[in-house]
């Protein structure tokens, strides 16, 4: 039986970065609350959301579908920090963030709809923001207009001007999609990237 793979998200960036695999996949809006549970971390909220978007998407069919869930948070001085919406949160999101280490949390799952396991795994990483004046932070807001994205940034533009350092595995996690913990993921499926 073929799989067919499918991105369980509407976000075009993580979409972006599923495309670098040059293969073929669909995408699907995931149906689930992403409301946090009374005292749960970062990292359970990220592991469970992620795990409940894959499986959200599962439909009855007879092909095997390989399910990609993947959810992400922000964690500024402890607290969880989603995406700004508006220019006045993005600014004071901003403002928080400078001169300090952050660290984002990025749930990743994978269902197999045949056998119904679903593999979930968590990849942490962090960014070292300079300080930044509020002038800066102003005229990044204003410039890129970052409102869907936590922490009020975009790494794969003008938002790297905002750091001095990155620390992680992979790079793609801060945007949404860690990529090479995916290709492992996936060739346990029987999904081989380079062949």
């Amino acid at each position: 039986m073929s799989s067919k793979l499918i991105l369980a998200s509407t976000s075009p960036y993580r979409k972006q970065l599923l495309d670098k695999l040059a293969i073929e996949f669909e995408t699907r809006e995931p149906n689930c609350d992403e409301t946090p549970l009374p005292d749960e971390s970062a990292t359970q909220l990220v592991l469970r959301l992620a795990q409940m978007k894959a499986q959200s998407c599962a439909l009855e069919v007879q092909e095997k579908q390989i399910i990609i869930g993947s959810d992400q948070v922000c964690v500024i001085n402890g607290n969880i920090v989603g995406k700004p919406l508006t220019r006045e949160n993005a600014i004071e999101q901003l403002i928080q963030a400078s001169g300090q280490v952050i660290t984002f949390y990025t749930g990743l799952a994978l269902f197999n709809s045949e056998t119904g396991c679903c593999d979930v795994t968590l990849d942490k990483f962090k960014v070292h923001f300079r300080t930044l004046s509020q002038a800066q932070i102003e005229y990044y807001v204003d410039t890129e207009q970052p409102l869907y994205c936590a922490g009020s940034f975009k790494s794969e533009g003008l938002g790297i001007a905002l750091f001095k350092r990155l620390e992680g595995k992979d790079p793609n996690s801060l945007i949404g999609l860690p990529l090479i913990t995916l290709i492992d993921m996936l060739e346990k499926q029987g999904i081989h990237i380079l062949s």
